[in-house]
């Protein structure tokens, strides 16, 4: 269960690190890919965030979470300026794929094809 500053925390880190993806996130992994944060879970300590992003425009979405890990410490360093003021340690980041969207899409269409197939039964 995560407390009311954990809740708080994560979403100043989620909303400064959007904001961060907007002003870096070129220079590191190109204009070509979109990134977004979809989520950010903080420790119950404060110390690490686990921010979880996902990728659009590119079909390795790996070799976009790899560049960002490169530079990770560049990455935190803009955060860091941007929360500095606002919390008193900076937790270190960490990097996931969020392909739920993905998942969605993958499902969605296996519906289709069933619903296409005429195996999907009788529909109300």
């Amino acid at each position: 269960m995560e407390t009311i500053k954990q809740k708080q925390v994560a979403e100043l880190v989620k909303r400064n690190f959007s904001l961060v993806l907007q002003d870096e996130g070129s220079y590191i992994y190109g204009a070509t890919p979109l990134v977004t944060v979809t989520n950010v879970k903080v420790s119950s300590d404060l110390s690490q965030a686990k921010i979880y992003l996902s990728v659009y425009n590119t079909e390795n979405k790996q070799e976009v979470l790899l560049e960002m890990a490169e530079e990770k410490s560049r990455l935190k360093q803009s955060l860091g300026h941007r929360l500095r003021k606002l919390v008193r340690r900076i937790p270190d980041v960490d990097f996931y794929l969020d392909d739920t969207l993905d998942e969605m899409y993958r499902i969605d269409a296996m519906f289709g094809r069933l619903r296409a197939d005429n195996q999907m039964g009788e529909e109300e």
